[in-house]
Protein backbone atom coordinates (compact mmCIF):
# COMPACT_ATOMS: atom_id res chain seq x y z
CA UNK A 1 0.00 0.00 0.00
CA UNK A 2 1.33 3.49 -0.92
CA UNK A 3 2.46 5.75 1.82
CA UNK A 4 -0.44 7.79 2.77
CA UNK A 5 -0.29 11.86 3.79
CA UNK A 6 -3.44 12.50 4.59
CA UNK A 7 -3.74 13.52 7.99
CA UNK A 8 -0.46 14.82 8.73
CA UNK A 9 1.76 17.86 8.64
CA UNK A 10 4.24 18.11 5.66
CA UNK A 11 7.10 20.55 5.88
CA UNK A 12 9.43 20.96 2.56
CA UNK A 13 12.11 22.21 3.64
CA UNK A 14 16.01 23.32 1.66
CA UNK A 15 19.09 22.49 2.19
CA UNK A 16 20.57 25.78 3.00
CA UNK A 17 17.24 25.98 5.68
CA UNK A 18 18.01 23.44 7.25
CA UNK A 19 22.28 23.39 7.95
CA UNK A 20 24.26 26.41 7.53
CA UNK A 21 25.55 26.30 4.39
CA UNK A 22 26.64 30.06 4.10
CA UNK A 23 30.50 29.34 3.48
CA UNK A 24 29.84 26.69 0.65
CA UNK A 25 27.21 29.05 -1.05
CA UNK A 26 29.69 31.84 -1.22
CA UNK A 27 32.35 29.61 -3.07
CA UNK A 28 29.29 28.75 -5.17
CA UNK A 29 28.86 32.20 -6.14
CA UNK A 30 32.56 33.51 -6.07
CA UNK A 31 34.17 30.39 -7.87
CA UNK A 32 31.33 28.52 -9.74
CA UNK A 33 29.21 25.51 -10.11
CA UNK A 34 32.01 22.56 -10.11
CA UNK A 35 34.12 24.13 -7.15
CA UNK A 36 31.42 24.16 -4.74
CA UNK A 37 30.50 20.67 -6.05
CA UNK A 38 34.45 19.34 -5.69
CA UNK A 39 34.26 20.95 -2.35
CA UNK A 40 31.06 19.49 -0.51
CA UNK A 41 32.45 16.04 -2.22
CA UNK A 42 35.70 16.52 -0.14
CA UNK A 43 34.29 17.74 2.77
CA UNK A 44 31.14 14.48 2.44
CA UNK A 45 32.25 13.15 6.36
CA UNK A 46 32.01 16.39 7.78
CA UNK A 47 28.87 17.39 9.68
CA UNK A 48 27.44 20.75 8.49
CA UNK A 49 26.81 23.01 11.31
CA UNK A 50 23.14 23.51 11.86
CA UNK A 51 21.18 26.46 10.14
CA UNK A 52 17.84 28.52 11.11
CA UNK A 53 15.13 26.12 10.95
CA UNK A 54 17.09 23.21 12.57
CA UNK A 55 15.87 23.81 15.87
CA UNK A 56 12.01 23.73 14.64
CA UNK A 57 12.40 20.76 12.44
CA UNK A 58 13.98 18.52 15.38
CA UNK A 59 11.67 19.42 17.65
CA UNK A 60 8.97 19.32 15.11
CA UNK A 61 10.15 15.99 14.37
CA UNK A 62 10.48 14.84 17.95
CA UNK A 63 6.49 14.72 17.80
CA UNK A 64 6.66 11.88 16.01
CA UNK A 65 8.44 9.67 18.92
CA UNK A 66 4.73 9.23 20.63
CA UNK A 67 2.96 7.59 18.03
CA UNK A 68 3.29 4.44 15.97
CA UNK A 69 1.98 6.06 12.68
CA UNK A 70 3.79 10.16 12.89
CA UNK A 71 2.17 12.91 12.69
CA UNK A 72 4.89 14.94 11.17
CA UNK A 73 6.56 14.56 7.70
CA UNK A 74 9.93 16.89 6.83
CA UNK A 75 10.99 16.48 3.18
CA UNK A 76 14.26 17.87 1.55
CA UNK A 77 13.33 19.95 -1.71
CA UNK A 78 16.44 21.14 -2.76
CA UNK A 79 18.11 23.01 -6.12
CA UNK A 80 21.30 21.00 -4.68
CA UNK A 81 21.86 18.30 -7.36
CA UNK A 82 21.65 13.82 -6.13
CA UNK A 83 25.68 14.02 -5.93
CA UNK A 84 26.09 17.53 -3.75
CA UNK A 85 23.12 15.97 -1.51
CA UNK A 86 25.36 12.93 -0.35
CA UNK A 87 26.71 15.63 2.50
CA UNK A 88 23.01 16.52 3.22
CA UNK A 89 22.73 12.94 3.58
CA UNK A 90 25.60 12.35 6.09
CA UNK A 91 24.67 15.42 8.21
CA UNK A 92 20.82 14.16 8.35
CA UNK A 93 22.48 10.85 9.81
CA UNK A 94 24.81 12.72 12.02
CA UNK A 95 21.52 14.65 13.80
CA UNK A 96 19.90 11.41 14.10
CA UNK A 97 16.85 13.33 12.00
CA UNK A 98 14.07 11.07 10.97
CA UNK A 99 14.04 12.46 7.53
CA UNK A 100 13.48 9.83 5.16
CA UNK A 101 12.53 11.45 1.48
CA UNK A 102 14.08 14.12 -0.52
CA UNK A 103 13.88 16.22 -3.63
CA UNK A 104 16.79 17.18 -5.75
CA UNK A 105 16.50 19.51 -8.90
CA UNK A 106 19.73 20.52 -10.24
CA UNK A 107 18.87 23.95 -10.30
CA UNK A 108 15.17 23.67 -11.30
CA UNK A 109 12.70 26.10 -9.47
CA UNK A 110 11.09 23.90 -6.79
CA UNK A 111 7.65 25.21 -6.47
CA UNK A 112 6.36 22.97 -9.44
CA UNK A 113 6.78 19.88 -6.80
CA UNK A 114 5.08 20.96 -3.90
CA UNK A 115 1.60 19.80 -4.73
CA UNK A 116 3.49 16.40 -6.00
CA UNK A 117 4.76 16.14 -2.14
CA UNK A 118 1.47 17.59 -0.83
CA UNK A 119 3.42 20.53 1.22
CA UNK A 120 1.34 22.16 3.51
CA UNK A 121 5.11 24.97 4.41
CA UNK A 122 7.86 25.17 2.35
CA UNK A 123 11.17 27.08 3.79
CA UNK A 124 13.63 28.01 2.25
CA UNK A 125 16.83 30.49 1.72
CA UNK A 126 15.84 31.29 -2.20
CA UNK A 127 13.80 34.06 -2.08
CA UNK A 128 12.42 33.10 -5.70
CA UNK A 129 11.35 30.06 -4.67
CA UNK A 130 9.72 31.15 -1.72
CA UNK A 131 7.98 33.73 -4.45
CA UNK A 132 6.95 30.67 -6.48
CA UNK A 133 5.19 28.92 -3.86
CA UNK A 134 3.40 32.21 -2.43
CA UNK A 135 1.98 32.35 -5.73
CA UNK A 136 1.09 28.75 -6.16
CA UNK A 137 -1.01 29.21 -2.93
CA UNK A 138 1.86 27.23 -0.76
CA UNK A 139 2.63 28.62 2.80
CA UNK A 140 5.92 29.38 2.63
CA UNK A 141 8.73 31.81 3.76
CA UNK A 142 12.57 32.63 2.97
CA UNK A 143 14.43 31.72 6.33
CA UNK A 144 16.52 34.90 7.43
CA UNK A 145 20.42 34.19 8.83
CA UNK A 146 20.38 32.78 12.49
CA UNK A 147 23.20 31.62 14.57
CA UNK A 148 21.68 29.94 17.37
CA UNK A 149 23.94 29.94 20.53
CA UNK A 150 22.44 26.91 21.75
CA UNK A 151 20.43 23.83 20.44
CA UNK A 152 17.33 23.74 22.47
CA UNK A 153 15.17 20.65 22.38
CA UNK A 154 11.79 20.68 23.48
CA UNK A 155 8.71 18.71 24.07
CA UNK A 156 6.50 21.56 23.01
CA UNK A 157 7.02 23.45 19.57
CA UNK A 158 6.40 26.92 19.40
CA UNK A 159 5.37 28.77 16.58
CA UNK A 160 4.47 32.61 16.12
CA UNK A 161 3.09 34.40 13.67
CA UNK A 162 2.27 37.46 12.03
CA UNK A 163 -1.58 38.60 11.50
CA UNK A 164 -2.50 40.33 8.60
CA UNK A 165 -0.26 39.06 5.22
CA UNK A 166 -0.05 36.10 6.94
CA UNK A 167 -2.32 34.50 8.68
CA UNK A 168 -4.88 36.85 7.22
CA UNK A 169 -5.29 38.63 4.17
CA UNK A 170 -3.45 42.18 3.98
CA UNK A 171 -6.53 44.36 2.30
CA UNK A 172 -6.78 45.61 6.35
CA UNK A 173 -2.93 46.38 6.10
CA UNK A 174 -2.87 47.87 2.52
CA UNK A 175 -5.92 50.52 4.23
CA UNK A 176 -3.34 51.28 6.49
CA UNK A 177 -0.39 51.66 4.09
CA UNK A 178 -2.32 53.80 2.06
CA UNK A 179 -4.46 55.63 4.42
CA UNK A 180 -3.29 55.74 7.50
CA UNK A 181 -4.06 54.68 10.99
CA UNK A 182 -7.27 56.56 11.62
CA UNK A 183 -8.83 54.68 8.24
CA UNK A 184 -7.57 51.20 9.42
CA UNK A 185 -8.90 51.91 13.02
CA UNK A 186 -12.42 53.07 11.41
CA UNK A 187 -12.27 50.13 8.85
CA UNK A 188 -11.69 47.53 11.43
CA UNK A 189 -14.50 49.01 13.66
CA UNK A 190 -16.91 49.12 10.83
CA UNK A 191 -15.81 45.57 9.50
CA UNK A 192 -15.72 44.23 13.09
CA UNK A 193 -18.08 40.96 12.60
CA UNK A 194 -16.74 40.11 9.08
CA UNK A 195 -14.36 37.41 9.04
CA UNK A 196 -11.36 38.64 7.83
CA UNK A 197 -10.00 36.84 4.20
CA UNK A 198 -8.04 34.32 4.72
CA UNK A 199 -3.83 34.51 4.23
CA UNK A 200 -0.90 32.57 3.13
CA UNK A 201 -0.61 31.05 6.13
CA UNK A 202 -4.16 30.00 6.45
CA UNK A 203 -3.93 26.03 5.44
CA UNK A 204 -0.91 25.44 7.65
CA UNK A 205 -2.37 27.24 10.55
CA UNK A 206 -5.60 24.93 10.41
CA UNK A 207 -3.29 22.11 9.77
CA UNK A 208 -1.45 22.72 12.78
CA UNK A 209 -5.28 23.63 15.05
CA UNK A 210 -6.32 19.43 13.86
CA UNK A 211 -3.31 18.18 15.07
CA UNK A 212 -3.87 20.24 18.39
CA UNK A 213 -6.99 18.80 18.20
CA UNK A 214 -6.15 15.08 19.05
CA UNK A 215 -5.02 16.24 22.14
CA UNK A 216 -6.05 17.76 25.40
CA UNK A 217 -5.39 21.27 25.59
CA UNK A 218 -2.56 21.40 27.99
CA UNK A 219 -1.16 18.43 26.95
CA UNK A 220 -0.19 19.76 23.11
CA UNK A 221 2.73 19.19 21.35
CA UNK A 222 2.57 22.59 19.46
CA UNK A 223 1.56 25.57 21.08
CA UNK A 224 1.23 29.13 18.69
CA UNK A 225 1.02 32.33 19.19
CA UNK A 226 -0.30 35.81 17.65
CA UNK A 227 1.96 38.47 17.70
CA UNK A 228 0.51 41.47 15.85
CA UNK A 229 1.24 44.96 15.50
CA UNK A 230 -2.68 46.00 15.84
CA UNK A 231 -3.96 47.85 18.53
CA UNK A 232 -6.02 46.13 21.19
CA UNK A 233 -9.06 47.89 20.04
CA UNK A 234 -9.20 45.80 16.44
CA UNK A 235 -8.95 42.54 18.27
CA UNK A 236 -12.66 41.81 18.05
CA UNK A 237 -12.62 40.98 14.42
CA UNK A 238 -9.14 38.95 14.42
CA UNK A 239 -11.02 36.51 17.22
CA UNK A 240 -14.09 36.16 15.29
CA UNK A 241 -12.21 35.04 12.46
CA UNK A 242 -10.28 32.61 14.08
CA UNK A 243 -13.51 31.59 15.72
CA UNK A 244 -15.51 31.37 12.05
CA UNK A 245 -12.68 29.61 10.97
CA UNK A 246 -12.72 26.32 13.67
CA UNK A 247 -8.75 27.10 14.43
CA UNK A 248 -7.18 28.40 17.52
CA UNK A 249 -4.10 30.22 18.76
CA UNK A 250 -2.65 29.50 22.09
CA UNK A 251 -1.74 33.10 22.39
CA UNK A 252 -2.14 36.36 21.22
CA UNK A 253 -0.37 39.51 21.68
CA UNK A 254 -1.15 42.96 20.06
CA UNK A 255 1.14 45.51 20.26
CA UNK A 256 -0.03 48.38 18.93
CA UNK A 257 3.16 49.10 17.18
CA UNK A 258 5.19 48.72 19.57
CA UNK A 259 8.19 46.16 18.67
CA UNK A 260 7.55 42.54 19.21
CA UNK A 261 11.25 41.09 19.48
CA UNK A 262 10.90 40.82 23.40
CA UNK A 263 7.69 39.10 22.88
CA UNK A 264 8.44 36.53 20.69
CA UNK A 265 11.81 35.99 22.59
CA UNK A 266 9.93 35.43 25.84
CA UNK A 267 7.20 33.15 24.18
CA UNK A 268 10.57 30.82 23.52
CA UNK A 269 9.20 30.66 19.74
CA UNK A 270 10.72 28.13 17.89
CA UNK A 271 10.18 29.98 14.64
CA UNK A 272 8.79 33.29 13.82
CA UNK A 273 7.07 34.40 10.44
CA UNK A 274 5.93 38.08 9.56
CA UNK A 275 5.97 39.81 6.24
CA UNK A 276 7.38 42.93 7.41
CA UNK A 277 11.77 43.75 7.59
CA UNK A 278 11.25 46.32 10.29
CA UNK A 279 10.29 43.41 12.70
CA UNK A 280 12.34 40.78 11.06
CA UNK A 281 15.27 42.40 11.57
CA UNK A 282 15.02 42.46 15.49
CA UNK A 283 13.50 38.81 15.76
CA UNK A 284 15.94 37.53 13.92
CA UNK A 285 18.74 37.85 16.27
CA UNK A 286 17.06 35.66 18.80
CA UNK A 287 14.56 33.91 17.67
CA UNK A 288 14.73 31.89 13.84
CA UNK A 289 12.55 33.96 11.64
CA UNK A 290 11.35 33.87 8.57
CA UNK A 291 9.98 36.43 6.01
CA UNK A 292 6.18 35.84 4.44
CA UNK A 293 6.62 37.74 0.71
CA UNK A 294 2.95 39.10 -0.80
CA UNK A 295 1.35 37.18 -3.65
CA UNK A 296 2.56 38.33 -6.96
Amino acid sequence: MAYDLKNKLVIAISSRALFDLEKENRIFDDKGLEAYYNYQLEHEETPLEVGTAFRFVKNLLAINKSFDDKLIEVIILSRNNAATGLRIGRSIEHYQLEIERSGWTAGTPVARYLDAFKVDLFLSAHSEDVQDAINADVAAATILPHKPSVDIESDIVRIAFDGDAVIFGDESEKIYQEKGLEAFLAYERENAKNPLSKGPFFKFLKVISDIQDRFPMEKSPIRTALVTARNFSTHERVLRTLDAWGVRVDEAFFQGGVQKYEVIKAFGADIFFDDQDAHLKYTAKDTPSAKVPYKS
